[in-house]
């Protein structure tokens, strides 16, 4: 799906007054984007009192029948210097939460518990000289935060990002992101040369075919990309997709030498471990 063709949802004009906030932790909705008919994104107010470190997640929900939350875990896709909050969602039919918040419309209010937390953050690795960032479909979201992060450019030289989604058109959001950071006013000059993007599609005929696991367990990444296998001396890595993916990328991950981190014990790569439904 290109840009054009895209469904998106404009902010109204700023009322003259905060709309009042029947919602407890209330945050009010400025921009909806449909990308396909299983994903969309939106940006909504952010909280005063809100500080992340770029790659964290927070608790963000709706009120069922009964008034009570239906919260979940959702990465912020929006870098941590960003006035509002970006978020990155799939459309799960009979999901609790994904069925009634794919039908958010700039002005709505949403709830958003303002405690973020996560393990795809920077203090959790340790030095080094290319950054992975691994991902299947929304799992790109935490990476959109930290691609946009000033601190990401400074610590490393190299950062690549594979993305791998069923259909070609799933990956138009991580596509627009990726082409975009060099015109980024703050971050462009330090993006030029320093990015490598590798998108595949596994159930759509795309220029790239196949999934992260066997690009990397094969060594096809390293030879498209003309870079050495990697080594836990200098490369680190993200992790961020299904429970199935997450622990067959750890499992490629250790067989090549690296370790897992944590913010108390940063080693060579981390895997987020919150899952939306």
């Amino acid at each position: 799906m290109n840009e054009r063709a895209r469904v998106t949802d404009a902010p109204p004009p700023a009322p003259a007054e905060a709309p009042a906030r029947a919602l407890p932790d209330a945050q009010t909705v400025t921009e909806v984007t449909h990308w396909t008919d299983r994903l969309f994104s939106f940006r909504v107010t952010r909280p005063r009192s809100l500080r992340f470190r770029s790659g964290e997640f927070v608790m963000i929900g709706l009120p069922d029948e009964r008034g009570k939350p239906i919260l979940r875990a959702y990465s912020i896709a929006s870098p941590s210097w960003d006035e509002e909050l970006e978020f990155y969602s799939i459309k799960v039919p009979d999901g609790p939460l994904t069925s009634r918040l794919q039908h958010i419309r700039p002005g709505d209010q949403i709830i958003l518990r303002p405690k973020p937390v996560g393990t795809l953050v920077l203090d959790a690795l340790r030095p080094g000289r290319r950054l992975w960032f691994l991902a299947t479909g929304t799992g790109i979201a935490p990476f959109a935060s930290l691609l946009r992060d000033p601190e990401t450019w400074e610590r490393f030289e190299e950062v690549i990002v594979m993305h791998t989604c069923r259909r070609v058109a799933e990956l138009e959001y991580g596509r627009q992101l990726i082409e975009g950071l060099p015109q980024d006013p703050l971050i462009g000059e330090m993006v030029a040369g320093r990015l490598r993007y590798y998108p595949s599609a596994t159930q759509e005929p795309f220029v790239r075919g196949g999934r992260i696991t066997d690009a990397l367990a094969s060594g096809k990444v390293f030879a498209d990309l003309g870079i050495p296998p990697l080594d836990p001396a200098t490369d680190r890595a993200m992790v961020c997709g299904s429970l199935a993916f997450n622990l067959d990328v750890k499992a490629i991950l250790e067989a090549a030498g690296m370790r897992e981190g944590a913010n108390s014990d940063p080693a060579e790569y981390v895997v987020e471990k919150a899952f939306v439904g």
